[in-house]
């Protein structure tokens, strides 16, 4: 059956080019068309399917709680009373005795249980016997438990998840199993109800785009070699698919139902529910390598793909074993106790249906990782990859200029600048001998003594 998990990138998806529409466009709508029209010749219209009684089924079921126990009628037995709580003796209590030990139901005073009537006289403990218990408060706990988690954790995609798993279950109690019990064949039958699920499931938990046609895409050819590889070993190995139950259903219809398709359409819903995480995680790896780098090639796409498929085969694989191995527990456990031999128990009808039907899966699993890379590698390509929108970083705030105060600088004294030499420099005036005077021509032309011709001075780098 179908489920719905976080793989959803339609909302953040680029749109598709024109020619990856148009390629997936004449993919898919034919396969779509024939499951519109598969669904539409098999369902039986008109058909009124007979139950209850018209079968031979008389048994009628009541609701009743336990009220007393009492140990009065042998070593392993126990004398139960209860109240019936509807039908034709509606309040009124009978005693009803009932098997104990190991094996058989133990009963406490309080139990909601559900009696078979199956006589003419709806006052006679003789008429009744305890079948089952009631269940209906327990499942509803679990089942709004259930709801709960997946909405807290997937919010919307999470609604959306359990609005698919009730679609499969529409799917399965309104076509397949009418479809079925009409006389159709069950392989085509599961075959088309399976595509009915898988589109409506996948399109509405992951939405409508390219990513999602594609694994579309994978999920229906593995489909088709599940059905291929199950008719043609569940065949070369003889296998009927009459066990217990279907025996009991031939009997109950009364009309011949192909039992070896019946088998095969269990192994198709059985495996689709694992097919289509496998299909939608291995497209949404080879968008994401494409998108990541758009100078990939188709070669070189489909090869990183595949290594990221390999690391999920080994787990998926297990799980579907894991699953079948565990519904066929008490089956192996009774076989078991046959004193037969290994290769005896292997190949017995019962276990060999089982074997069959866990390895077809379990190929069909295998075979949906290239098939899928490769559809999404060759898609991919013809995408035209939009640039990815990075958010460029906030600007950090500039640092503060620090201030450093520097010691000032000590005043050196000013040196005292040597005194300006004043005076004639080519007559020798001194300043200091008085003013200055003209000589007169008398004494100029007077013999004057002879004196030393005063040192020459050096200029002073202070003077002009």
């Amino acid at each position: 059956m179908g489920h719905g998990h976080g793989h959803s990138h339609a909302l953040n998806e680029e749109p598709a080019s024109q020619r990856v529409r148009t390629l997936l466009m004449w993919l898919l709508v034919p396969l779509a068309l024939a499951t519109i029209v598969g669904a539409a010749l098999l369902y039986p219209f008109g058909y009124e399917q007979k139950t209850g009684a018209e079968i031979g089924l008389h048994q009628t079921p009541v609701e009743a709680v336990v009220t007393g126990l009492a140990q009065n009628c042998g070593e392993k037995c126990v004398a139960v009373t209860v109240q019936m709580e509807d039908g034709a003796a509606s309040g009124q209590s009978i005693t009803i005795p009932s098997v104990k030990g190991p094996g058989a139901p133990s009963f406490q005073i309080g139990d909601e249980v559900v009696l078979s009537y199956a006589g003419s006289q709806p006052q006679a403990a003789e008429s009744y016997q305890i079948v089952d218990f009631q269940r209906g408060w327990s499942l509803a706990v679990l089942a709004l438990l259930f709801a709960g988690a997946v909405l807290l954790l997937g919010r919307w995609q999470g609604l959306a998840a359990l609005g698919a798993l009730l679609l499969s279950f529409v799917v399965l109690v309104l076509f397949v199993m009418p479809s079925i019990l009409a006389g159709e064949n069950p392989l085509m039958v599961a075959v088309v109800g399976a595509g009915l699920i898988m589109f409506m499931v996948l399109y509405l938990t992951h939405g409508i785009s390219a990513r999602t046609s594609t694994a579309v895409l994978g999920t229906l050819v593995s489909l088709a070699l599940i059905g291929v590889l199950g008719a043609l070993f569940s065949a070369a190995s003889k296998l009927t698919g009459l066990d217990e139950d279907t025996t009991n259903l031939v009997t109950l219809l009364g009309t011949d139902i192909d039992t070896r398709g019946l088998l095969l359409a269990g192994t198709l819903i059985g495996a689709l529910g694992v097919l289509d995480d496998v299909t939608v995680t291995q497209t949404s790896a080879v968008w994401e390598l494409r998108r990541a780098n758009d100078k990939l090639t188709w070669r070189e796409l489909f090869a990183a793909g595949s290594r990221i498929g390999r690391d999920h085969m080994s787990s998926v694989v297990n799980t579907l074993v894991m699953a079948y191995a565990g519904a066929a527990l008490p089956l192996l456990l009774a076989i078991s106790l046959a004193g037969r031999s290994m290769g005896e128990i292997l190949t017995s009808q019962q276990i060999a249906q089982e074997i069959v039907r866990t390895l077809v899966g379990s190929i069909g699993l295998v075979a949906a990782i290239p098939v899928t890379t490769a559809l999404a590698a060759l898609i991919a390509v013809r995408q035209e990859v939009a640039p990815i929108a990075v958010q460029a970083p906030e600007p950090e705030p500039e640092p503060e200029p620090k201030t450093v105060k520097r010691a000032a600088k000590p005043v050196k004294p000013e040196k005292p600048r040597p005194a300006r030499i004043e005076g004639d420099l080519f007559t020798g005036y001194d300043p200091d001998k008085g003013p200055w005077e003209r000589p007169s021509e008398p004494r100029a032309r007077r013999a004057a003594p002879a004196r030393p011709a005063p040192p020459a001075r050096r200029r002073s780098s202070g003077s002009p």
